[in-house]
Order: C-alpha cells, then sequence, then structure tokens
C-alpha cells in the first residue's frame, strides 16, 4: 500500500509498506482523506525536535472501518461506518487521564510525531478512539476536524462566552479557525498578524475584525473596536515570543489568556500587570473530547473549514507538495491528501 514517509530532514517519499495487522483492540481502517499539517512542515524541515526518522507522517484522518473488535468498540461502530481519528494515544492512567484531560498524559504520543501516522491507504488506530462522521459529510471536510478540535480547544480552555471579544494572533489555519469558532459561538473575533495576504484572505472568509500588528498599534486598534475593555480572551497561536509578551496587553482586566502557539524559548512575562489585570492564563494542548462537536460545526457550516482548503492533491503528488509548501507556505492555507 502506499504511504508518505519522512525519510530524514528534507526528504520525503510516496513508498509501498505492507498492508497492517490490527493488535488487540485495534481497529483497521481503510483511510480516505489525510491533512497535512505544520507539524508535518516542520518534521520535514527538522524542526520538531519530537520526531524522529523515519516517520511516516499524518494524524489528520478520516476513512472506513474495515473492522473492529467487539471488545473496544464502546461507541457501537461497526464495519463501513466512516470516521475520524483522534490521533492522541494516551495511558488511561496518570492523573490527567483520570481526570478526562488525555490531552495532558504524561505520556502522550501524536500520530506522525512520536510513532508512524495514518498517511497510508490502511491503519490500525485504537477502536474507542474513532469517532463517526455525520451522513452526508466528505471525507476532505472530516479531515479537517483534527484542526479545528485545536482551535476549539483553545476557545474552550478561555471560556469564551457569547457577546465577548476574542483576539486571536496568528492568521494561520489554527488562527484563522480559532476566530471563526469565536464567531460561531456568538462573540466577536479579532484576527491579528504581520502578513497582509492573510489579513485579507481573513477579512474574505468573514472575520470581522483584522488588525496588521506591523503597520498598525494593536494595542490601540483593539481598546477602539471594544470600546475601551480590550479583549476579553486573548488566544495566542503564532509562538512568537513578542506576540506571547502582548497577550498582556491586549487583554481586559479580569481577561482569560490561551497560549497554542509552541516558542523555541522562553518568554520574560511582567508579573506585575497579570496581577494588576488579574488575569487568567492557560496553556492550550491539543484537544479533548471535541471531535463530535467539531464534526457538527464543519458538517453545518457554521465553522466553514472549507473555506480554508487550499487544494486536494493525491497521495502520489504528496511529497511534491509538501516541499513546495515548506518553500512557498505563503501559498496555501489547507491541503488535503485524497486516497
Amino acid at each position: 500500500m502506499k504511504a508518505v514517509r519522512i525519510v530524514e530532514p528534507f526528504k520525503v517519499e510516496c513508498i509501498d509498506v505492507p498492508k497492517p495487522e490490527p493488535k488487540k483492540g485495534e481497529a483497521l481502517l481503510k483511510i480516505e482523506a489525510a491533512g497535512i499539517c505544520g507539524s508535518d512542515i516542520g518534521a520535514f524541515r527538522g524542526v520538531n525536535n519530537l520526531v524522529s526518522y523515519p516517520r511516516i507522517i499524518g494524524h489528520e484522518l478520516s476513512g472506513v472501518i474495515v473492522s473492529i473488535p467487539d471488545d473496544n468498540n464502546p461507541k457501537g461502530l461497526k464495519p463501513g461506518d466512516r470516521v475520524v481519528v483522534d490521533p492522541y494515544l494516551h495511558c488511561d492512567h496518570c492523573y490527567p487521564c483520570r481526570i478526562g484531560r488525555t490531552n495532558c498524559c504524561i505520556d502522550l504520543k501524536t500520530l506522525g510525531v512520536h510513532v508512524d501516522g495514518g498517511m497510508r491507504e490502511y491503519f490500525c488506530h485504537p477502536g474507542h478512539m474513532l469517532v463517526k462522521m455525520p451522513d452526508g459529510m466528505t471525507f476532505e471536510q472530516a479531515a479537517m476536524a483534527e484542526p479545528l478540535t485545536i482551535s476549539m480547544h483553545g476557545i474552550h480552555r478561555g471560556a469564551f462566552k457569547e457577546g465577548e471579544f476574542c483576539a486571536v494572533i496568528g492568521a494561520g489555519p489554527i488562527g484563522l479557525a480559532a476566530a471563526m469558532t469565536a464567531q460561531a459561538y456568538g462573540g466577536h473575533a479579532i484576527l491579528i498578524d504581520l502578513v497582509q495576504e492573510r489579513l485579507d484572505f481573513a477579512k474574505k472568509v468573514g472575520i470581522e475584525y483584522t488588525i496588521n500588528s506591523g503597520k498598525e498599534d494593536a494595542t490601540k486598534k483593539i481598546c477602539e473596536i471594544t470600546n475601551g475593555d480590550m479583549a476579553q480572551l486573548v488566544m495566542e497561536c503564532s509562538g512568537a515570543n513578542a506576540a506571547i509578551r502582548a497577550t498582556l496587553d491586549y487583554a481586559s482586566n479580569a481577561g482569560r489568556i490561551t497560549l497554542t502557539g509552541w516558542p523555541k524559548k522562553e518568554t520574560s512575562l511582567p508579573t506585575d500587570l497579570i496581577t494588576k489585570k488579574e488575569l487568567d492564563i492557560r496553556g492550550g494542548r491539543n484537544s479533548a473530547r471535541e471531535f463530535e462537536e467539531a464534526l457538527d460545526l464543519i458538517f453545518s457550516r457554521r465553522v466553514d473549514m472549507e473555506k480554508i482548503l487550499t487544494k486536494v492533491v493525491s497521495v502520489e503528488d504528496a511529497p511534491a507538495t509538501i516541499i513546495d509548501i515548506e518553500k512557498n507556505p505563503g501559498n496555501y492555507m489547507k491541503v488535503v491528501v485524497k486516497f
């Protein structure tokens, strides 16, 4: 069967690998679509220290169940059901797992990062970690559920409420989907970035407010938009240290901040400002129990992820596409590989 594998940094290939046999508790899936994620590009560049090589990539997956074990099937799924994959393997025993925050598992393993992923024709995965797709949903739509769960998780961690302002830093796929989610929840999104082309795209897909922080005073602009209140939630999706520091300025008194971006080094923060504003600052890592809602938001088009789908490519064309995304990231928002 065909699979997409990164052999080493800057070397990616479409290869033939044996069809897998499910182990105890695993379902066998026929993969129909797989999204190319920013973490896949990071693995290709060799900048993700969590990735070892060679590595089959792919964690944004949709497909059809070929077989599923009776003893690990709490949702009553059956062969022929169309599903998405929850790609975050966890132990179910540590403290975070015991309280339902499986995304914080002390032994967390993400498909395509710590272990081989599912960008291949057939894939085995624990039966209880599959989520059924709505009837009528396309596999391409479903493959974009995983990145939406990341955006939703940051919004949920920030306890966002209807009518509030959510300032999102970073107009990539995660930040753009977070802004779309905030609006779907009845709030107001303010999307902040340095790249005007991405902000122009955001306006085209319906984001209410955009700010180019390289050309405008973002703090002053947010103050104007919010009539002096500032943003009740600030979600940082870029991982840039300057942007992380800016969240304190963008947030309202008694506001919340969620940190979803991964910085490469520590950020110095003025703790007096955190105390003065009494800010809640929370991490937002991956997602937990959010796939069902993500599928509903996409299928109902309350969050229309197809608006950010740049193109669909074949598995044979995936390596060349990954190379081009790395060279020309501005030309892409979201790409899905179709099998």
